[in-house]
């Protein structure tokens, strides 16, 4: 009786918690055997699913992947606060309803910090923790700029991409960076608009820079950190604080988006990683 009784209060009490922390319902693609391990990976700020797709096809190979669009972000709905406590609890929802117990976690930029939020505080439901190219800090660059171009952007005047891209130029110097962030304006029925909520993540956007005081003070499992090596994000001090038997490999001739620089070495440090 008294077990029953815990499990009951427990049940009431997760129910209530996912009720205030207001969680959303994930999109996400899926790549491989369902019969592996499953594998889910996070993407980073003002990306989605879609940028993971090859590197996806590539894992799948040994595992069954799922690669989830954040709130705010992708396909999945919108909503006004976003921060890493309730990007985790999104995670957790999500592996709920697919019955996964635990998995494996493969985070980059922000899609990294979330990850290490979930294992510091939910240890018991990852296999193995792979983190790219960021740190458990608060950087003290800004997006605003990037931001404000974007919602800048006249989207009942422009006639197709390049003019976009066009517009964008002089606020967003760097080409690649430009058709990475346009990859979230989309066209319909011949209008423009962005899938991205631009107005809730210019209010939030200092939580993704940010990273929270962790309930956990250590991690004591492995984890993986993978560094680019032109990439200034990674602090091994800052990492070894928080994830004392973490292991960093360096990616040579590779900046912050190493997964789109290298993705075959990414691709082998990761598998390697995963598979002993």
């Amino acid at each position: 009786m008294g077990w029953c009784f815990r499990r009951f209060v427990g049940c009431i009490v997760w129910f209530c918690l996912k009720i205030a922390m207001k969680v959303v319902d994930l999109a996400f693609e899926t790549f491989g055997n369902e019969n592996n391990c499953p594998l889910i990976i996070l993407h980073g700020f003002l990306a989605s699913s879609r940028n993971w797709r090859t590197v996806a096809k590539r894992l799948a190979e040994n595992h069954y992947v799922y690669v989830l669009d954040m709130r705010n972000h992708g396909a999945s709905p919108h909503a006004e606060q976003m921060d890493y406590p309730l990007m985790a609890h999104d995670v957790i929802d999500f592996m709920d309803k697919l019955g996964l117990a635990k998995a494996h976690l493969l985070g980059h930029s922000m899609g990294g910090k979330i990850a290490m939020w979930f294992a510091l505080h939910y240890p018991e439901r990852v296999q193995k923790l792979v983190v790219a190219d960021i740190a458990p800090i608060s950087y003290k660059h800004s997006f605003d700029a990037v931001i404000h171009a974007l919602r800048s952007l006249p989207l009942d005047r422009i006639k197709n991409r390049k003019e976009a891209e066009q517009f964008l130029a002089d606020a967003i110097p760097d080409a690649g960076f430009r058709q990475f962030l346009l990859q979230n304006l989309l066209l319909k029925d011949g209008n423009y608009f962005w899938r991205i909520n631009l107005d809730f993540i210019a209010k939030t956007a200092h939580n993704i820079v940010g990273f929270p005081e962790p309930a956990r003070q250590r991690l004591a499992d492995k984890a993986l950190f993978i560094a680019g090596e032109r990439s200034a994000y990674i602090q091994p001090d800052a990492v070894l604080k928080l994830f004392p038997r973490a292991e960093i490999v360096e990616i040579a001739n590779t900046g912050h988006w190493l997964y789109v620089e290298a993705p075959d070495i990414f691709c082998q440090v990761v598998d390697n990683w995963l598979n002993n």
